[in-house]
């Protein structure tokens, strides 16, 4: 099983990442929980510790952990320490800016996905 702990529900993921995805069974969806930027490091250990262990509990071959950067790398941590597999999926990114008539700018932003990259040591 692949949990994917993002804000990027799989339902709306393309097929190529959906396909990818496949490779680690069955995907299972944990929304990234939003993280007030008021809150401490001890508040974002505690809830690293929270996550991690609802992760453990599903028993996943593999976690897509993307998110508020504190709180995904001591998820990451920790989930590496319990030798999960974690990942980040690497996208190519494309940008297009159409001038409107009032003069305004408007910036469209795509991304494709490319593949799934293994957190190092």
């Amino acid at each position: 099983m692949l949990i994917n702990f993002t804000n990027h529900p799989s339902n709306k993921w393309s097929k190529e990442q959906t396909m990818a995805a496949m490779k680690y069974g069955t995907i299972h969806d944990m929304p990234f929980p939003a993280v007030d930027p008021a809150q401490d490091e001890n508040f974002i250990g505690e809830l690293a510790q929270e996550y991690t262990e609802k992760i453990l509990e599903l028993k996943p071959s593999a976690v897509l952990c993307q998110g508020e950067f504190s709180l995904a790398f001591a998820v990451t941590k920790k989930l590496k320490e319990q030798e999960i597999i974690v990942l980040a999926a690497t996208t190519q990114r494309a940008a297009d800016e159409v001038e409107k008539e009032d003069g305004t700018m408007v910036k469209t932003v795509h991304f494709k996905f490319m593949k799934f990259r293994e957190y190092g040591g």
